[in-house]
C-alpha cells in the first residue's frame, strides 16, 4: 500500500497534468484528504472526461459513480460530481459540474457508458436533466412518482408510496407515513440492565 507522501506525490502529478491540459477550462483543483477534486464547466464536460480517460499519463478508464448535491440557497443549487478510477496510476478523481434545475448537463454515456444508471438516479432523485441520454426516466421511484426524494426541499409528507401487498396480491399505493417507534432511540445499553423486557426475553427466567 502506498503511503501518505507516494500518494501525495501522485495526485501532484495528475494535477499537473490536467491544470496544463485543460488551462482556462479548470475552474478549480485542489488535493484534499489525498482527493483530487477538479472544477470544471458544464460545457466542457464531455472533452475533459474523455481527455481524462484516453490521456496516457492520467487513464481514468473506470467511472465509479455520478451523484448529486443540492444546495437550495445558491444559484446553481446542483453539483453533478462524477468519481473517476485510473487502475494505471492507483488514483481516483472527482469531477465536478454545477446546474440548476432547468439547465441540462451534457450526457456521459458516450465516453463512460456505464453512466446510464447513474445519471438516470440523478434525474430520479434530485430532478438534473441530461441532454443525449439514450433512456432518462426514473429508476429508483415508481414511474407515477411526483417530485424528487433527495431534493433539500422535497416534504416528508403528503406523497404516496408503492408497494406490493402480498394480501392483495398486487401493488398498491398508499400516503406516506411515518412511524413514530422508528424515531425513538433508545440509548440505554442491554449490558448494563434495562427498564423494560427486550423484545425475545419475554419467557426469560
Amino acid at each position: 500500500m502506498a503511503d501518505y507522501g507516494e500518494v501525495l506525490d501522485t495526485l501532484g502529478e495528475i494535477r499537473g497534468t490536467i491544470e496544463a491540459k485543460l488551462g482556462e477550462k479548470l475552474v478549480s483543483a485542489q488535493v484534499v484528504n489525498r482527493e483530487l477534486t477538479i472544477v470544471i464547466a458544464r460545457d466542457d464536460l464531455i472533452s475533459t472526461l474523455r481527455m481524462l480517460r484516453d490521456d496516457s499519463k492520467l487513464a481514468f478508464w473506470n467511472i465509479i459513480d455520478i451523484c448529486g448535491v443540492d444546495y437550495p440557497e445558491r444559484e446553481e443549487r446542483f453539483e453533478v460530481v462524477y468519481h473517476l478510477l485510473s487502475p494505471r496510476q492507483n488514483a481516483r478523481i472527482r469531477v465536478k459540474v454545477m446546474t440548476d434545475e432547468t439547465t441540462p448537463v451534457p450526457s456521459v454515456t458516450g465516453v463512460f457508458p456505464g453512466a446510464d444508471w447513474f445519471e438516470r438516479e440523478c434525474w430520479d432523485m434530485y430532478g438534473i436533466l441530461f441532454t443525449g441520454h439514450p433512456d432518462l426516466r426514473r429508476i429508483l421511484t415508481d414511474y407515477g412518482f411526483e417530485g424528487h426524494p433527495q431534493r433539500k426541499d422535497f416534504p416528508l409528507t403528503g406523497y404516496v408510496e408503492v408497494r406490493y401487498d402480498d394480501e392483495a396480491k398486487r401493488v398498491i399505493y398508499e400516503p406516506v407515513e411515518l412511524r413514530q417507534e422508528f424515531r425513538n432511540f433508545d440509548f440505554l445499553s442491554p449490558w448494563e440492565g434495562t427498564d423494560y423486557v427486550l423484545p425475545g426475553d419475554e419467557k426469560a427466567k
